[in-house]
């Protein structure tokens, strides 16, 4: 991996993060046509760079997030307790998935449907009732999160939609997904580093320059990303992002058949 490669890699990971598109299966995709997916960093890098983004939220959001009652940690922690048992657990084949860009363009696929969906339901019954986020519907948006851990499903396409499934308001639904994003990505990035044991590295100093570059590259973009979603949503649905995954899944698949990215 090099500097560009870097950059291009954050800004994909800004710009999709917090879309429920998949921010990690564009990566894969894009490191795949690069011929790096399986270069040494690499599997680090597709993890550790989302750490940028969620300092964006810290950024944005850092008076909600800190001057919260103590129920809204508690629900924050059982949305991540699940995931965070389950990626422990499975940890080792949810790294080699990382390596299979097939599976991105099928989970890409199988989450527009989804999203279509779900966004159907909640128009027909979002107006007969408005519920709350509370710790039972916070672990059940846990619950779905856990699918999130296949490459290409998306942390916030599973977060949101398991909000809207519930008939929980959009704009919360998007806010607590986006709070949820800290410790889950906090905790992946931390795992990551100690698999990765960059400290031993010999390529030290080129990899901590690597990460720092595409960290900043992410956190910038991720800024622009959000204030354009948040607006985009005060008239918009997710709908758009369901086709937008269909589409886009169908198009890798054509071209993995014919080209093998």
């Amino acid at each position: 991996m090099n500097y560009i490669q870097s950059i291009l890699l954050g800004f994909i990971e800004g710009i999709t993060e917090f879309f429920p598109i998949s921010s990690t299966g564009h990566m894969i995709v894009a490191a795949s046509i690069m011929g790096i997916l399986k270069n040494r960093i690499t599997n680090f890098f597709l993890v550790s760079v989302q750490f940028g983004s969620i300092l964006s939220i810290v950024f944005l959001y850092g008076k909600k997030i800190f001057y919260k009652k103590i129920d809204f940690y508690i629900k924050i922690f059982l949305a991540s307790f699940p995931v965070g048992i389950l990626g422990l657990i499975f940890y080792k084949k949810i790294n080699i998935l990382l390596n299979q860009p097939f599976i991105v363009y099928l989970s890409l696929i199988i989450g527009g449907i989804i999203i279509l969906k779900c966004e159907n339901f909640y128009k027909k019954n979002f107006y007969k009732e408005r519920n709350k986020i509370t710790y039972y519907r916070a672990f059940i948006i846990g619950l779905f999160q856990c699918i999130s851990l296949i490459p290409g499903i998306s942390r916030s396409a599973t977060t949101i939609t398991a909000g809207l499934l519930q008939k929980i308001d959009r704009k919360d639904s998007i806010e607590f997904s986006f709070f949820l994003s800290i410790p889950v990505i906090s905790f992946a990035t931390l795992k990551k580093l100690l698999d990765y044991k960059i400290i031993q590295s010999e390529y030290l100093y080129k990899d901590l320059k690597l990460l720092l570059l595409g960290n900043i590259v992410s956190f910038v973009t991720s800024i622009t990303a959000i204030k354009y979603l948040m607006k985009y949503l005060k008239k918009n649905d997710f709908n758009l992002f369901g086709y937008y995954r269909i589409i886009i899944g169908f198009l890798l698949m054509i071209i993995h058949y014919y080209y093998n990215i």
